[in-house]
């Protein structure tokens, strides 16, 4: 009797705890797009030059980039309790550092570390769900992680726009970074009551793989400054870099594969690439993320620049993305378990659609009418984006044993953050050259979008690819790789395999 009365208060106890992940993992994603609208702000109040705006949001995105893969390792053999909580810490003492701001270096610095303490909260909020929970209660609560990981993007032009509309042109900028002061607080306070003190094994806490690490980061941020800087920096040089980039990346490689081997501790475990969920979930996520991240990026400037909105007025009309995102997302929780990879083929159909959609809005209304134009197109790629992020997330990390969530993890969100800076690079050049060869940024809007489009595109096909492989064989299946219900180390159990 006492074990069925305790029961609910520790399941209720869950899910107080996936609320403070959750939270820490809405404001280090906010961060990534909050700051767009700010970056006039900035110039007005901070004198902060081009380059100045540019590393304020690319630096932040490559810190976030290196620190996901070690940081989830990191959670792995310290335990993904203390170090999320020392992550959050870190990223609101920054967030203070950084609206304290007096000079354009000192805000650069702060926002690299910033960016730093963000990629190591990520990996920690998945590799807890893992731990915590199994089966369709995994499922669901991926779903929600969905809904925050969609939202957290899209809502960041709005909250960006709200607050330099509340706090004006010239200090507005410093209250993007104070937003985060008190939900950060707030977090640590529950989280340090609320998260579980879920056991390390000891044969594995004092593992790690520091040359690994320097091989990962060296060879992501080779990937990352040409196409982050690829405005900035003028001439062809930069792009010597890709070949390093694969270089030092394949150096990773070798090096993670030689670790593989029984007493050693690699940063990334390579068998994790066996199982065929985890390889195509992250090349989806991966094209994924490239195609959607470019959406906001290109609409904010054409609907500030061109359609002459406010930077309030481009955040609202975002919005019904962002609120059908939501709903997408949870609704995409608690089908994943019975419709599977379906589901991810029909969320990517649902994008593509709403983005045709956008297309044909702005060519049919222009000027200050597009926004309305556009609402509908926007709710259907925001459903589709729900039932995209969710879903395969959830497919992605079901057969990862727990002990490597948060590796696992990080390697995921390590492909999303490289395909953002893809997708941006390449849209942007699309958007850019454009307007600067021909003048008309309508048309420049509907060939970055289709371009975006294109990109998502691919991430289509490769998910009826795998589907139409799963229903060809459905016994050759991942599920063989994983461990029997019941041991704590397998992903959803079959019922998940035959749905995916």
């Amino acid at each position: 009797m006492t074990t069925e009365m305790t029961r609910p208060a520790v399941d209720d106890r869950r899910w107080k705890a996936l609320a403070v992940c959750l939270t820490a993992g809405f404001i280090s994603l906010l961060d990534v797009s909050i700051v767009n609208v700010a970056l006039p702000s900035m110039e007005r109040g901070l004198g902060a030059s081009d380059a100045t705006q540019s590393w304020v949001v690319s630096g932040y995105a490559l810190t976030f980039g290196l620190a996901l893969a070690p940081a989830g390792r990191l959670g792995d053999v310290r335990g993904r309790r203390q170090v999320l909580l020392c992550g959050l810490a870190v990223f609101t003492a920054a967030s203070v550092a950084c609206g304290l701001a007096t000079g354009p270096t000192w805000l650069v610095v702060c926002r690299l570390i910033q960016g730093a303490a963000a990629g190591v909260v990520a990996p920690q909020t998945s590799g807890l769900i893992q731990q915590m929970f199994q089966g369709a209660e995994r499922a669901r609560a991926f779903g929600f992680h969905g809904s925050v990981v969609a939202v957290s993007t899209a809502v960041g032009p709005l909250a960006g726009g709200l607050l330099i509309h509340a706090f004006g042109a010239v200090d507005g900028w410093r209250w993007v970074f104070f937003v985060n002061v008190p939900i950060g607080v707030a977090a640590l306070v529950a989280g340090s009551r609320l998260l579980p003190r879920l056991p390390v094994p000891k044969d594995r806490r004092e593992k790690f793989d520091p040359f690994g690490v320097l091989l990962l980061g060296a060879g992501v941020v080779a990937l990352l400054l040409p196409l982050m800087q690829e405005q900035q920096w003028q001439g062809r040089a930069k792009w010597l870099l890709i070949p390093l980039a694969a270089l030092l990346l394949g150096a990773f490689w070798r090096w993670e594969r030689s670790q593989g081997r029984p007493g050693k501790a690699p940063l990334v475990d390579l068998s994790l690439f066996s199982l065929r969920s985890f390889t195509l979930g992250a090349l989806i996520s991966l094209m994924f993320f490239a195609g959607l991240t470019t959406i906001f990026f290109v609409l904010s400037l054409f609907l500030q620049n061109t359609a002459g909105y406010s930077a309030l007025a481009a955040g609202v009309t975002i919005l019904p993305f962002a609120a059908a995102s939501a709903a997408g997302a949870a609704l995409g929780g608690r089908m994943v378990m019975r419709y599977g990879r379906t589901l991810v083929v029909i969320g990517l159909c649902g994008v593509a659609l709403g983005l045709l959609g956008v297309v044909v809005a702005v060519q049919l209304v222009p000027g200050e009418g597009v926004g309305a134009a556009m609402a509908l197109p926007l709710v259907i790629a925001g459903i589709g984006s729900g039932l995209t992020v969710s879903p395969n997330t959830t497919l992605t990390l079901t057969l990862v044993p727990v002990r490597g969530a948060g590796a696992a993890g990080g390697v995921l969100q390590t492909g999303q953050r490289i395909g953002s800076a893809v997708g941006i690079a390449v849209v942007g050049s699309v958007y850019f050259a454009h307007v600067a060869n021909h003048g008309r940024p309508t048309t420049a809007l509907q060939l970055g979008l289709l371009t975006a489009v294109a990109i998502i595109l691919v991430a289509l096909v490769l998910a009826v690819a795998d589907l139409r492989e799963r229903r060809a064989h459905p016994g050759r299946d991942d599920l063989a790789a994983a461990v029997p219900r019941g041991t704590g180390e397998s992903g959803a159990g079959e019922k998940a395999g035959r749905g995916a």
